[in-house]
């Protein structure tokens, strides 16, 4: 059965809050935090901090389809961020905190791509939709303390979930979510 789970890839913002709100659906086996869509190879934190690798901090998601869709996952990546800022997440800014989908196959980028025209079109947001729908790179798992920090450091990841502005934005954006805390 493990040749049907699929690889997804988004980058939004600080890949702390990226993880939780994809970790706890059935179909979901794994969120990774990492690297990816730079030009420099195991790429460290500090590294990828710096703005001087390219690379953007994401999660790699792998997933089995015929339990949970990619279209489903798009549509959770687009609740957790602010898809009209290309210069980063919230108070996070910097080419290292934008958003994007990288998609691993065509039927990903059509899903994408069909997802971002329709969020456009739907009147939500009044400025135009910023995240990049890009073709999937090499991707470097974060250092070991990055992995599944809301579990591992919860109170400081609720306060920076908050601190952020991220919790705000997706409570006035997208109302209040199962999850939140």
């Amino acid at each position: 059965m493990a040749e049907a789970f699929r690889k997804a890839t988004f980058a939004g913002g600080c890949f702390w809050c990226m993880v939780k709100p994809f970790d706890s659906y059935d179909g979901v086996e794994s969120v990774v935090s990492g690297y990816t869509g730079g030009h420099t190879e195991n790429p460290t934190y500090k590294e990828v901090c710096s703005e001087t690798t390219g690379h953007y901090e994401a999660v790699q998601i792998t997933y089995n389809p015929e339990i949970f869709s990619y279209k489903q996952l798009v549509e959770i990546f687009w609740q957790q961020i602010d898809p009209t800022d290309a210069g980063g997440q919230f108070h996070d800014r910097g080419d290292s905190y934008r958003p994007a989908v990288f998609y691993h196959d065509h039927e990903q980028k059509e899903i994408a791509e069909k997802s971002k025209t329709e969020l456009q079109a739907s009147g939500r947001f009044t400025k135009p939709i910023a995240v990049e729908i890009l073709p999937a790179q090499t991707f470097y798992p974060a250092e070991d303390y990055h992995q599944d920090y809301y579990k591992k450091n919860p109170f400081h990841y609720m306060m920076y979930h908050k601190g952020s502005g991220r919790a705000a934005f997706i409570k006035n954006n997208w109302g209040a979510k199962k999850d939140e805390s």
